[in-house]
């Protein structure tokens, strides 16, 4: 039922039971004692933790080193349950007061929203039978949600706050070898960090002096053992019964398709773009070449994952209009035996 197994079990009013939630997309890294994907694009590492994208430069060889590790955590057994919940005290016709996503690594396999009452499987697990029992998951959201709004109003009343203000939450846990290696709840109130949960002391953290108040009352409520025992416990049960129906997805390995096109800018100045698309896991390498060199470059672009579930991703090489290369795009990926390189042809 969701989290409703670590979340419903009989904490009188507590973080869990009325509900704590849901985070969003990526591979498990342990390594590091955080979540983040990485992926190595168009000469730059790009560590993407917790959705906030930091940029950090590199060569060749740390292209190279940085898309092996990044491939290999699938290879060696890295995965995660991520939830993401938010919650808005004014809602309207097609945002509602409450909605709810899970996630498996980055693949969203569920939605419930407070206007439709409904958790839904979503993508390939619509086919999935077994996997969850999705009435009793929508009972729980629905319960889960009339919490957390009440939390919200809280919030607000601490910040003396009226009108429209949204609250957002992400919470999960992660398997490296089948074995637990790391759980976040962070809890964010109007775009900024309120709250999270360490559970390493443990304790909820305030991120804003207000969030002292919140700290306090749901620390009194009993709720920081039962917090850590669903995180390191039951939500690492959960992600195992998942897996044993969604490993086919999670695992597999789509090809990117790779192309080549140029434009001439005003000024004399022609863009060459090198587009990879459908691919699938995320981490990627994308880099020019003039002969055996490698060219830098800092203009690049990714787009989410599309609704086919793979991925695209183009860096862009600016050079004179009268320059003929040679240049070609290299490209690898986890999926791919040897790298992909294109050559740029002047005359196309």
């Amino acid at each position: 039922m969701g989290l409703a197994e670590g979340a419903g079990g009989g904490t009188r009013g507590g973080r869990l039971r009325g509900c704590r939630h849901q985070f969003s997309t990526g591979v498990a890294n342990c390594a590091g004692g955080s979540r983040s994907v990485q992926r190595v694009a168009r000469g730059k590492l790009v560590l993407e933790e917790l959705g906030v994208a930091d940029r950090a430069g590199g060569r060749h060889s740390d292209r190279r080193e940085a898309l092996r590790s990044a491939g290999g955590q699938r290879k060696t057994g890295s995965y995660s349950l991520t939830y993401l919940s938010s919650g808005i005290s004014e809602p309207k016709e097609g945002f509602p007061s409450f909605q709810a996503t899970g996630y498996l690594n980055d693949q969203a396999f569920f939605h419930y929203d407070s206007e439709s009452e409904k958790a839904e499987p979503l993508g390939p697990w619509k086919q999935v039978k077994g996997m969850e029992d999705w009435e009793e998951l929508s009972k729980f959201q629905k319960a889960r949600g009339e919490f957390f709004l009440k939390t919200l109003k809280e919030v607000m009343g601490y910040y003396k706050d009226t009108g429209n203000h949204t609250m957002p939450e992400k919470l999960g846990c992660k398997l490296r070898n089948n074995s637990y290696c790391g759980a976040f709840w962070t809890t964010t109130y109007d775009g900024r960090d309120y709250i999270k949960f360490d559970t390493e002391i443990p304790a909820w953290i305030p991120l804003q002096p207000e969030a002292l108040k919140t700290k306090v009352k749901w620390e009194t409520e009993g709720s920081v053992q039962q917090t850590k025992a669903y995180l390191e416990g039951e939500c690492i049960q959960k992600l195992r019964k998942y897996l044993q129906y969604s490993r086919a997805f999670l695992d597999r390995q789509d090809p990117p398709s790779v192309s080549v096109t140029s434009h001439v800018d005003p000024g004399n100045i022609r863009t060459l773009k090198c587009l990879a698309s459908n691919f699938y896991p995320q981490p990627i390498s994308l880099y020019w070449t003039q002969g055996d060199s490698v060219v830098e470059t800092e203009s690049w672009g990714e787009g989410p994952l599309s609704e086919n579930g793979t991925y695209q991703s183009w860096v862009l090489l600016k050079i004179p209009s009268s320059d003929k290369g040679p240049y070609s795009c290299h490209v690898q990926h986890s999926s791919l035996a040897q790298p992909i390189t294109v050559p740029w042809n002047p005359g196309h």
